[in-house]
């Protein structure tokens, strides 16, 4: 006669808690935060499209584009500004890192988990990159 086989009981609904748990390989984290970077350019798009007209409009709207990173604007301070600016650098740069390796991940058919690794890793590292040199430009260190 045939063994009964064990049925094993689901463990029940998944918490946030119970997510902390997973350790995440690269591409999991590339994955997150190519979706949290894409959030925050939709979300801040108002933003992003108050500074573009204020930079290329005129010059007298160029001093107010200046003046905000200078001495703030609107009851905002220069350094929450410059903050703000810099989290949406990073969001631009990572999320662009991250499309371009989608592409040629699709365009290759590079799909090996060693492939995916080092991708993933080189989008985390290039995007931090071009953001700190960016942020070093934004916050006047060169």
């Amino acid at each position: 006669m045939p063994e009964a086989k064990v049925v094993k009981e689901r463990p029940g609904p998944m918490r946030l808690v119970d997510a902390t748990k997973y350790r995440l390989p690269a591409a999991g984290w590339v994955s997150i935060l190519h979706r949290v970077g894409g959030i925050l350019l939709v979300v801040f798009l108002p933003f992003l499209i108050w500074l573009f007209d204020k930079s290329v409009s005129d010059e007298i709207t160029f001093e107010t584009f200046r003046g905000a990173f200078i001495a703030g604007i609107g009851g905002v301070p220069a350094g929450l500004v410059k903050l703000v600016t810099l989290v949406l650098i990073w969001a631009f740069l990572h999320h662009l890192c991250a499309g371009v390796r989608h592409l040629y991940q699709d365009v290759t058919h590079s799909v090996s988990r060693e492939a995916g690794r080092q991708s993933a890793q080189a989008v985390l590292g290039v995007s931090l990159v071009l953001t700190v040199i960016l942020g070093a430009k934004l916050f006047g260190l060169y």
